[in-house]
């Protein structure tokens, strides 16, 4: 016998097997686990945590949105507690006694794993822990043989050990690099990504601009669906404005553009030409012709399928041609919608197509 087996579970057990529920600190915000959240120095990350934790103490709606009644431990690692109080005094006239702060605390592998098994062993109502900054409870000892991957990833999974043994939350805030990053902002995280692959929920708090007092809130996780908050930082307090979830996000990133195409294609019944003729019968003036398959065969069935319209192109010999229209009921059985194959060419075969080629 070998001296270790793999422990497995089959689909069938598993499916009858009974698992609590994630418990969320704030509901569909923050679940238990570890959260990382990042933004600029002096955006006001510890004024939000303090504000956080303050609600999660008091069992008092965040934002508007319920919490989890519980007792919070918050390193206030950057601070004394001199200034800790002047901001409670900001904050609140009726300071909870379950809301505990340290200002100095051990680093990973070094002290801090014990320290905070010792706290939550004293204090087992203890369900969040915010540790303010990562930087301050970092590993200084760098093994040389490792990246910086494998020590980022290994710092994470050091406390979030203790956030899945224990079943709680624990958010370490974190800075963001100056270096922008349009594609994904999760990306500015400080460090290598084995910082955000190990966490369960990452979040990143950038300011609109470098001198308003709104700032984006962005979300995402494991137990979350990615979200947006637009927040308000005004007297040392920040307020939601505005929230929205996922598909909000994904509809405002179709461009307007489809939405003036599907009003068109409703009052023609149906069109069919090539895209340059297109836009120009729509007297459309800032989407070039190589856009429009691109778009249309990337939101179809965001845009055009929820309305009844059946998309198709084919490339004649010198163009494409488009041809949108509504369904009349019976286009399920004419085939896919999608890229029609040159007749000129073997097997025409219908495939389901996911973009176009440009006109």
């Amino acid at each position: 016998m070998p001296d270790k087996i793999l422990n497995t579970i089959d689909a069938e057990t598993l499916m009858a097997q009974p698992f609590e529920k994630t418990m969320f600190i704030v509901d569909d915000i923050i679940p238990q686990g570890i959260s990382i959240i990042g933004g600029t120095s002096k955006i006001g990350k510890s004024w939000l945590m303090l504000q956080l934790g303050l609600a999660v103490s008091k069992g008092q709606p965040f934002w508007g949105i319920p919490t989890e009644k519980c007792t919070v431990l918050y390193l206030c690692l950057e601070d004394t507690f001199g200034r800790i109080q002047n901001r409670l005094y900001r904050l609140t006239d009726d300071p909870p006694d379950n809301f505990h702060f340290a200002v100095m605390s051990g680093s990973i592998g070094n002290g801090l794993e014990e320290e905070l098994e010792e706290f939550l062993q004293s204090h087992k109502d203890t369900k969040l822990i915010i540790i303010d900054t990562f930087q301050k409870v970092r590993n200084s000892k760098k093994n040389s043989n490792s990246g910086m991957y494998a020590e980022d990833y290994c710092d994470i999974s050091s406390i979030k050990y203790i956030a899945d043994e224990w079943k709680i939350a624990i958010i370490i805030v974190h800075h963001i690099r100056k270096i922008k990053d349009s594609e994904d902002p999760f990306n500015e995280i400080s460090g290598s990504t084995g910082i955000t692959g190990a966490v369960d929920t990452a979040f990143i708090l950038k300011r609109e601009n470098a001198s308003s007092k709104n700032a984006i809130l962005i979300a995402k996780g494991r137990d979350i669906e990615m979200q947006e908050m637009r927040l308000c930082f005004e007297n040392r307090i920040w307020t939601l404005v505005e929230r929205k979830a996922q598909e909000e996000m994904q509809k405002e990133d179709i461009p307007a553009f489809l939405f003036q195409l599907v009003e068109f294609i409703k009052s023609k019944n149906q069109w069919n030409g090539t895209a340059t003729e297109l836009i120009t019968e729509m007297g459309e003036m800032e989407v070039s012709p190589n856009a429009v398959t691109k778009f249309i065969g990337r939101f179809y069935y965001d845009v055009f399928k929820p309305e009844g319209i059946v998309y198709k192109t084919k490339r004649t010999n010198s163009k494409r041609i488009i041809n949108l229209k509504i369904s009349d009921g019976y286009d399920e059985s004419d085939g896919e919608n999608g890229i029609e194959k040159n007749p000129s060419q073997p097997s025409p075969v219908v495939t389901k197509a996911k973009g176009g080629d440009a006109a």
